[in-house]
């Protein structure tokens, strides 16, 4: 279920602080191309957040290489800071993964991840930031 009261910025305010990419992924539902993405090879602990309102998403404790080229997760930091939305899109059936502050389109949900969840979140790069072990603990 979406929350109604998700806190967005402005069009204009997002188009100055985004990319391009990061603007296309998140707010028109992009994808960016397999392989290319900042974080999909990434290994460093810590914590992968939304790039639009830095809303905590996945731990680095939960990164699985899946091989699809974008950063794979079995499981969300909390699971209200996402929420599960259909997509039809593309002639295709597929569960869309948001972000439930601002509405941030991340990237897909999948069934066929590792234990314990058996769940694979398959997110773009464009729509994370990362903070660092190092960065939690100042």
């Amino acid at each position: 279920m979406a929350k109604m009261d998700r806190t967005r910025p402005s069009d204009d305010a997002l188009r100055k602080e985004l990319t391009d990419e990061q603007y296309h992924v998140t707010q028109e539902a992009g994808t960016e191309r397999a392989f290319t993405g900042k974080y999909w090879d990434h290994k460093a602990d810590g914590t992968y957040r939304c790039v639009v309102c830095n809303t905590p998403l996945f731990d680095s404790d939960t990164k699985f290489e899946s091989g699809s080229g974008w950063p794979s997760f079995y499981d969300a930091i909390e699971s209200g800071n996402v929420e599960l939305e259909a997509d039809h899109s593309l002639g295709m059936r597929r569960t869309e993964v948001v972000c439930a502050e601002c509405g941030a389109h991340l990237g897909h949900l999948f069934e066929d991840g590792p234990e314990p969840t058996g769940q694979r979140y398959c997110i773009n790069s464009a729509a994370l930031d990362f903070e660092g072990e190092e960065e939690r603990e100042q």
